[in-house]
């Protein structure tokens, strides 16, 4: 089981970045999969980026380039690095877990944060 607790939203002009983070607690924290979904209002939550435990990453292709998702076992804690930020950018993020296999459907994340709310201004 794990704990997660988001950080790092907040408001930025396009093209921009920020840094979002994860904190988490609980047992065996190296071996989930790690994931950031967004949602927007009235959307439904989409993913964004996947790391495994063994540290393969996946991304959604509008954030293919400007995203970089990481992860420090040391710390407990995941990255989600936002570049060149767009006002279709504009979402709360959510951090989740999954047990040791990466994926990009919601539904199959077992443990989520409370979400971090990223605002990208024109």
């Amino acid at each position: 089981q794990v704990q997660l607790a988001e950080s790092g939203g907040g408001l930025v002009q396009a093209g921009g970045s920020l840094r979002l983070s994860c904190a988490a607690s609980g047992r065996s924290f190296s071996s989930y999969a790690m994931a950031w979904f967004r949602q927007a209002p009235g959307k439904e939550r989409e993913f964004v980026a996947a790391i495994s435990w063994t540290g393969t990453t996946y991304y959604e292709d509008s954030v293919k380039g400007r995203f970089t998702i990481a992860r420090d076992n040391a710390k407990n804690t995941v990255f989600l690095q936002m570049n060149s930020l767009k006002p279709e950018d504009t979402a709360v993020y959510y951090c989740t877990a999954r047990r040791r296999f990466i994926a990009t459907s919601s539904a199959e994340y077992d443990y989520w944060g409370q979400g971090t709310q990223v605002t990208v201004s024109l």
